[in-house]
């Protein structure tokens, strides 16, 4: 299978978390059986050390599941520029590792997503039709919302003006650019259109904190209304991080990637009668 430049860099700047593997690009290399992975996506100018991604990825490989972790393009130790939305960009660069994982005989069991990665990961079904379980952690319903914070208000006229708008840090320098071209794209990504394309078999856990700073615990109630196939666990008193709420989080996510991998599990090999 040709894989792309990107999935490439995407690869060897990741981490495979096995047992019985070592770190590093040779962790792509094919096993002599489908071995199961689950991939791991990060949020909004986060990587792939995020302490909730490491976390999980850790926890999986103690329940001897390989989990893969990485960074998007412009992210962490990726190369590229980091770009503000850029949902279906980071869409491509889930399925660019996820067709070379294919390649590599090896088979994605999930894909567990936190904050924007948890829209890439829903994103990602209403596209792609392979994979079967997918983990949203506090991802975000409405995309029109919570632009205001981060690059100010009257946004729209600002970057109408100037084509784009320069989010500074706390000392003055600039933290990254929005362009129009980029505010657009996230306003016109619609989260509730995109969920009524995933299939109806796929199954979906959503997690949220109920006291999440960042995205209110109300956007999962409303992924729980539109997605048929949907398990919704509200974390209660966690922040968007889950800070203090690390060992909740963990266990609920293992519990539903077992349970998922039992359910594959009989369906692949069904008793004998």
């Amino acid at each position: 299978m040709k894989i792309t430049s990107c999935a490439l860099l995407l690869l060897r700047q990741s981490q495979l978390h096995n047992k019985n593997l070592e770190d590093g690009p040779n962790c792509t290399k094919p096993s002599g059986s489908a071995e199961k992975v689950i991939i791991l996506c990060h949020g909004f100018q986060s990587s792939k050390e995020y302490n909730t991604m490491v976390n999980l990825a850790v926890s999986l490989e103690n329940e001897g599941i390989s989990a893969f972790r990485f960074d998007f393009a412009g992210n962490g130790e990726s190369e590229g520029v980091f770009q503000y939305a850029n949902y279906w960009r980071e869409v491509d660069d889930l399925h660019a590792v996820i067709q070379h994982f294919s390649g590599a005989n090896r088979v994605i069991s999930a894909i567990i997503g936190h904050s924007k990665g948890g829209n890439v990961v829903l994103l990602y079904p209403a596209m792609y039709h392979d994979i079967h379980t997918v983990v949203n952690l506090s991802g975000r319903y409405d995309l029109n919302k919570g632009i205001e914070e981060r690059v100010g208000k009257d946004f729209m006229q600002r970057i109408k003006e100037d084509g784009f708008i320069d989010v500074k840090t706390k000392t003055g320098s600039v933290d990254y650019r929005v362009t129009e071209e980029s505010l657009l794209e996230r306003l016109s990504t619609n989260m509730h259109e995109a969920c009524l394309k995933i299939d109806k078999e796929c199954r979906i856990l959503t997690v949220h904190g109920s006291a999440d700073e960042v995205i209110p615990v109300q956007d999962a109630l409303e992924f729980a209304k539109i997605l048929p196939n949907h398990k919704l666990h509200v974390v209660e008193g966690a922040d968007h991080g889950y800070t203090s709420h690390q060992a909740e989080l963990v266990s609920v996510v293992l519990n539903f990637i077992k349970e998922a991998l039992q359910q594959d599990k009989v369906t692949l090999c069904p008793p004998a009668v």
